[in-house]
């Protein structure tokens, strides 16, 4: 078996993501893989991530349609700018050329090609690490490993990331050698987790299996007639802290976890009066922040692109036409959004197609504007005359995924 068939058996769409933590390092191996002969690279960070998107979306996203999916690209290399919020998964390997001191960032990273709708069962992981000389200045390896093994102990994962070598163990999570800053409370509170599973599993079952909006009222005269919930959905979570006039705060998983805490023999206490309005209100506002998370994605920067900015200004000359009809400029408006939206791919493509074809064969300005016209209305661009806000309630609530659920709430009485 030659090397190309051996790595297509690992590989099966050939296509290779690579992260790196500068822009410096990464555009230094864009060059050094255009020298070797490797020319169907994007590479990504904070400057040209609006610019790119549409590339790394159409060449890397498993989850789009087929007709939308393209294979201009199969080499990514990016800063931690695409280590969040983007599915890049229909390439299964992902090369860590600077292996990140947080290990949170490093499952994030993996966390973009295993994904559903990835394209192969298996996810290779590739690290570089520091020499051994530094290794034993830094002790990156020791550390990092460290933490991801408290995750794997107590979540019970069993992918190894780092390096075949994880294996259950504390790796000296509590030892004084490790400097403060790198103890981590919640991988403190994730062990404790561990601990009680491993010594009381039928009552760790017990509590798993809870229903949800389970609920509790407990004791507490600093946080009297408070609530703190846990709310989430496919998309996010998290934890809210209603307090007595109502305002809401979110809190991190150690600040909810330390309230959460209770000893055994806590007597359970009967809910304030506000419990179901304040818990009402963390989901209100947890479904507000979906939707704004939402319109953010959704929202596509007329300047992200060159085609769709060169369509955009091509139809904005047509508006400040006196000949254009105050319908015609309404259609052409319509037409405006959809670009931005990214509602119809080829619309923008059909206009600079015009645009293109009217520079080597000079037409007249009314001629212009029928063919322009004419393109517009093979398009059903009357569709968006709702608001994109609105569509987007309708399309999300219909979608399970987007349903907030109430796992579990608490006020606090005297």
């Amino acid at each position: 078996m030659d090397v190309v068939e051996r790595s297509k058996n690992i590989n099966r769409d050939q296509r290779l993501v690579v992260f790196s933590e500068s822009k410096e390092t990464a555009e230094y191996l864009e060059g050094e893989l255009r020298k070797k002969g490797f020319t169907r690279i994007v590479t990504v960070d904070s400057s040209t991530r609006e610019e790119r998107m549409p590339i790394v979306r159409a060449n890397f996203d498993a989850n789009i349609p087929l007709v939308e999916q393209k294979s201009e690209c199969n080499i990514l290399i990016s800063t931690e700018v695409l280590a969040e919020g983007i599915n890049l998964n229909r390439s299964n390997i992902v090369v860590n050329y600077d292996t990140p001191w947080n290990s949170t960032k490093l499952m994030q990273r993996i966390g973009r090609v295993n994904r559903i709708g990835s394209v192969a069962g298996t996810i290779y992981v590739y690290n570089f690490f520091p020499t051994a000389r530094v290794e034993n200045d830094i002790e990156l390896h020791k550390i990092s490993i460290m933490k991801l093994q408290a995750f794997h102990s107590a979540l019970g994962e069993d992918s190894q990331i780092y390096s075949m070598d994880e294996e259950p163990g504390t790796f000296g999570l509590f030892d004084r050698s490790v400097e403060e800053e790198e103890r981590d409370e919640r991988l403190v509170y994730l062990m404790k987790l561990r601990k009680f599973r491993e010594d009381n599993p039928e009552l760790f079952k017990t509590y798993k299996n809870m229903p949800l909006r389970a609920r509790a009222g407990r004791k507490n005269k600093v946080l009297k007639d408070t609530t703190i919930s846990f709310i989430r959905n496919k998309k996010r979570d998290a934890f809210y802290f209603c307090k007595q006039d109502g305002t809401l705060d979110e809190l991190t998983f150690v600040e909810a976890v330390k309230q959460f805490e209770a000893k055994v023999d806590e007597k359970a206490l009967p809910l304030h009066d506000h419990h179901h309005d304040h818990v009402r209100s963390a989901v209100e506002s947890f479904g507000k922040k979906i939707m704004e998370e939402s319109a953010l994605r959704k929202k596509v920067d007329p300047t992200q692109g060159p085609n769709e900015k060169k369509a955009l200004a091509y139809l904005d000359a047509f508006v400040n036409l006196q000949i254009a009809s105050n319908e015609e400029k309404a259609r052409i408006a319509l037409a405006k959004q959809a670009i931005k939206l990214g509602t119809y791919q080829n619309l923008q493509r059909d206009i600079n197609k015009l645009q293109r074809s009217a520079k080597s064969a000079p037409v007249k300005h009314v001629v212009l504007l029928e063919k322009i016209m004419k393109i517009l209305n093979s398009y059903p661009l009357h569709t968006l005359e709702e608001t994109p806000e609105t569509k987007m309630v309708v399309s999300q609530q219909n979608d399970p995924g987007f349903i907030p659920e109430i796992i579990i709430s608490e006020s606090y009485s005297i």
